[in-house]
């Protein structure tokens, strides 16, 4: 094992030294970091600005409906006709016009409202107006029909189910769409790692190969210790460059924010979110919910998961790391890749689509399962049915399934990688390959 070791420090030392790799790891989150920078201030710039919204009300009955916020100030408009209001609008350069022409009764004005603006205006703006509107022609409604608006509020009855496990554990429709987001975003981590590092290995192996310093390597080295030492190396380097991402990542997003004065995590929607919070701080109930999403985030089996997620993780990378150098070895350049990347994408692929349109709707399914055990598509659907309640033997057992594809994929691998490690000048067929495994 000692030329494993020597081989996995050759590969790690080898592509972190890489001028390109040293670049890219610390440009990248820079680059990163000033995207989301450009993001926020421009955001900021955005939610600083007030939208003036004129109302011309010829019904006189929505008008007083309308206060202003932070970021959206009303201005009622009396005594003009329409055209003269729009005249008005449009040399103040404000927003929009929400014209409400006279009607007999609310049913009329329904389809008569009319919003005109400059440019299209925003989806958000528009269902806060119909909202609004819509509100108070249902109170309008009601009190002409001899109904008291408070008290048919009082009679109306909001039903919630509370879900519930026969052993007792209590469950939610907010708490499984928080299995499926945090599952899913481990899945689709694992998916892009090796997406991204399985090609370096690759990349790597066609490097090596087409300088021929293989042939002198090979001459004093078993090719699976070769193969394992070049999947260890690179799989380091990877997660060092990611561990590096993470932190060179986070310490600019801290500095970025001190130095000038931006939130690099300002979303977009912050100021309708600002307006939610206030609505949440003034109904029981939105903070009900919010305790909720709190509550299940704790009672999720974090630790298993963590556990498990590195697990899975080192398994089902390591797997198709072995099957990235096969691919390596067995052609001379990454244009020849393409025909045998196919039949190791699609497993990928259809684990994300298992685990996003089946997991969900029935977490412990025929289908969830039966993809929960599949070595190629177990990583990632495991992971995303964890969050939902696996027993830990299931668990256990697709690990193991795991790791035993692993170790029997690494001899095939390096069965292709020892022949086609030294071929050159050849693109091999699916049917050549299936030779090579019996050399």
């Amino acid at each position: 094992m000692n030329h494993l070791s020597l081989i996995t420090k050759r590969e790690y030392l080898n592509k972190v030294k890489n001028k390109s790799f040293i670049i890219m790891t610390f440009l990248s989150p820079l680059i990163m970091v000033g995207i989301f920078a450009l993001i926020g201030f421009l955001t900021q710039l955005n939610n600083d600005s007030v939208k003036t919204i004129s109302i011309l009300d010829e019904s006189n009955l929505f008008s007083n409906e309308f206060e202003n916020t932070d970021h959206t100030k009303y201005d009622i408009l009396t005594g003009l006709n329409l055209e003269d209001a729009k005249k008005v609008v449009r040399e103040a350069e404000n927003y929009g016009l929400l014209y409400i022409p006279p009607a007999e009764n609310v049913d009329a004005i329904a389809n008569k409202i009319v919003f005109y603006s400059e440019e299209s205006p925003s989806l958000n703006v528009m269902d806060n107006i119909e909202d609004k509107i819509e509100e108070k022609a249902r109170v309008i409604k009601l009190r002409k029909s001899g109904l008291d608006p408070d008290i048919v509020n009082k009679l109306s009855v909001n039903v919630r189910t509370n879900l519930e496990t026969f052993d007792g554990e209590k469950t939610s429709k907010v708490g499984s769409l928080m299995k499926l987001v945090f599952g899913g975003a481990l899945g689709y981590l694992l998916f892009m790692f090796i997406i991204i590092y399985g090609n370096m290995i690759m990349r790597s192996v066609i490097e090596e190969k087409t300088s021929r310093i293989i042939e002198v390597i090979i001459s004093s080295v078993k090719p699976i210790k070769l193969l394992l030492g070049k999947i260890f190396g690179t799989s380091l380097a990877g997660l060092t460059q990611f561990v590096i991402w993470t932190i060179v990542g986070g310490l600019l997003m801290v500095g970025v924010s001190a130095f000038f004065g931006i939130d690099v995590s300002q979303n977009p929607m912050a100021g309708q979110q600002q307006e939610i919070m206030q609505q949440m701080a003034d109904n029981s109930d939105m903070q009900n919910k919010v305790t909720e999403v709190v509550l299940e985030f704790w009672n999720m089996p974090i630790a298993n998961l963590i556990i498990m997620f590195i697990l899975f993780f080192i398994g089902g990378y390591l797997l198709y790391a072995s099957l990235y150098a096969a691919i390596g070895a067995a052609v001379d350049n990454e244009t020849d890749t393409q025909q045998f990347m196919m039949p190791i994408i699609m497993p990928l692929m259809l684990a994300i689509y298992v685990g996003f349109f089946t997991v969900i709707e029935n977490p412990h399914g025929t289908v969830s399962q039966v993809f929960s055990y599949i070595p190629l598509t177990s990583p990632v659907v495991m992971l995303m049915r964890i969050p939902f309640g696996v027993p830990i033997w299931q668990q256990l057992v697709s690990v193991l399934i795991l790791f035993i594809t692993f170790y029997f994929t690494v001899i095939i691998a390096a069965k292709i990688y020892r022949v086609g490690i030294l071929m050159y000048g050849k693109k091999p067929t699916y049917k050549e390959l299936y030779k090579w495994l019996k050399y």
